[in-house]
């Protein structure tokens, strides 16, 4: 029998892992699916569409050599001039007529585009062009955002989960560290000798089971009965005793005989995990300051790392780079050469932009009690003062 139940409860406690893991698994599953799907259809969209030279083109080449022919030998006296009319002319400029379709929308390209797409960081070095490629992001966008915010909140809980967790346990070893420095040799001797007489005088009493009271109570027998509703008495006898079975659980027999009811309690299990996304992050209480150290130091170490294969970053422009994409801003004013390693640093940007919300988070909850504490405080003083007539 023991070698039969082992292999059982193997195979029960992996279910359970199983089933646990399953919502998580889902949702980050469910947005690289998303993110392949739209690298697909933005890459055939936007790298096979036809490259077509405009008027626009035309003029901006025709007044471009125009200017290169009155740019005399003396670049001195013209350089001023130059410069302005050269700045002017590429401002009208498209960067769309310098690009190649097909090696800026390949799949790659794509997917970095979707990336951004749904993570809301918009750079704007890659944008469609066509209009059914306006029309497909609008709805590409309406969908991948609130997705891309479901995997956020359900990898929030589990931050949020470790964050606290280690934090009460760097708190608890704070307070033995400090206790023990605070405790003296004399006073922990007196402490520990005045502790076994104090539990010596404490008498745990443990609830009595109505049998128990009724055998107990030797007057009751003696005593008139003063009430004669005998059913009463066991009906309450019979429903302790069935309380009181350890034996074994009726839902578990049932479970045994018909297994349809331990799959529909499975299924329940599951649907509670996901009614329970976000509920860990509300209740989050750590210090702001320390999220902001974490912040920092996350941003950091990717900025050591990203000038390696970014040869135009230092580690301040990567700090910067890093940091404009964490936050969502996306200014495009760096730009990164290698797209591909976009596909490596999308995991750290998902778990930036977690930390980055949970500081959000953080900060706004403190925001709410300084607005508490500030409007109670003007309320206070606005408040007119009692007056006390004489009687």
């Amino acid at each position: 029998m023991a070698t039969t139940s082992q292999p059982l409860r193997g195979k029960t406690t992996c279910k359970k892992i199983f089933w646990a893991v399953f919502p998580h698994a889902c949702f980050i599953v469910s947005l690289v699916i998303y993110a392949f799907l739209g690298a697909l259809m933005f890459s055939h969209i936007e790298g096979t569409r036809e490259v077509t030279v405009s008027e626009e083109y035309r003029a901006f080449l025709k007044n471009l050599t125009s200017l290169a022919r009155n740019l005399s030998d003396n670049v001195t006296e013209n350089e001023k001039m130059f410069k302005n009319n050269i700045r002017e002319l590429f401002s009208t400029a498209d960067p769309v007529w310098f690009i190649n379709p097909e090696d800026r929308w390949n799949f790659f390209g794509s997917l970095f585009f979707c990336c951004t797409v749904f993570t809301t960081v918009g750079y704007g070095n890659t944008y469609p062009v066509t209009r059914i490629g306006k029309y497909l992001c609008m709805v590409y966008a309406l969908f991948g955002i609130p997705l891309m915010f479901l995997v956020l909140t359900d990898m929030g809980d589990i931050l949020a989960t470790v964050l606290s967790k280690s934090y009460n346990e760097f708190r608890k070893i704070q307070s033995k560290i400090l206790a023990s420095k605070l405790c003296s040799g004399s006073t922990c001797s007196e402490r520990n000798e005045l502790k076994p007489r104090a539990q010596s005088k404490i008498v745990i009493n443990e609830p009595l089971m109505i049998m128990e009271v009724l055998r107990s109570q030797s007057g009751m027998k003696r005593r008139r009965v003063k009430y004669r509703n005998v059913e009463l008495f066991e009906m309450l006898i019979a429903r302790e005793n069935e309380n009181t079975q350890p034996a074994r659980n009726k839902s578990m027999e049932r479970w045994s005989s018909c297994p349809e009811l331990a799959r529909e309690k499975t299924v329940s299990r599951v649907i509670e995990n996901f009614d329970k996304i976000g509920k860990e992050l509300e209740k989050l209480d750590v210090p702001f300051v320390l999220m902001v150290l974490v912040i920092f130091v996350y941003i950091s170490c990717a900025a050591a790392i990203l000038p390696n294969w970014e040869k135009n970053m230092d580690f301040q422009e990567a700090f910067y780079f890093c940091f404009i994409t964490l936050t969502t801003i996306g200014f495009g004013d760096t730009k990164l050469e290698h797209p591909k390693f976009f596909l490596f640093f999308s995991l750290y940007i998902m778990i930036g932009m977690e930390i980055v919300f949970i500081a959000f988070k953080l900060g706004q909850d403190r925001l709410i009690v300084l607005y508490k504490k500030v409007i109670s405080f003007c309320a206070e003083k606005n408040m007119p003062s009692k007056k006390i007539y004489p009687k």
